[in-house]
């Protein structure tokens, strides 16, 4: 009897995503505008980073290269959000001229 509850309790648990699994590793993204040969280019670095109370940052960089840059930081309860957030700043960075110039992380976001 034992046994089967503990199954039955294993089936109810919800699933949180194991440390080492692709949902729990940081993921960057780094954009560049081409340059036009008159000033650097400007760049903007999304990170996505797991904190220590269990939730997610996602920090924005943003500057000209060789330059000043900026630094900001979002918070955010899940990991879900966190990644909706990104996806949305790099798409506004895509229609604004920026080209993706490197990703690094868990699974590129779509």
């Amino acid at each position: 009897m034992a046994a089967t509850q503990r199954r039955a309790d294993r089936d109810i648990a919800p699933t949180r995503p194991r440390p080492g699994s692709r949902y729990n590793r940081p993921v960057r993204l780094l954009l560049q505008q081409r340059p036009d040969g008159r000033e650097a280019p400007r760049f903007v670095q999304l990170m996505l980073q797991p904190d220590l109370l269990g939730g997610w940052a996602l920090v924005r960089e943003t500057g000209q290269i060789g330059g000043r840059s900026t630094v900001r930081r979002e918070q955010f309860m899940d990991h879900d959000s966190a990644l909706a957030a990104l996806e949305h700043a790099r798409d506004q960075q895509l229609k604004r001229g920026f080209q993706l110039m490197f990703s690094q992380g868990a699974e590129a976001p779509r």
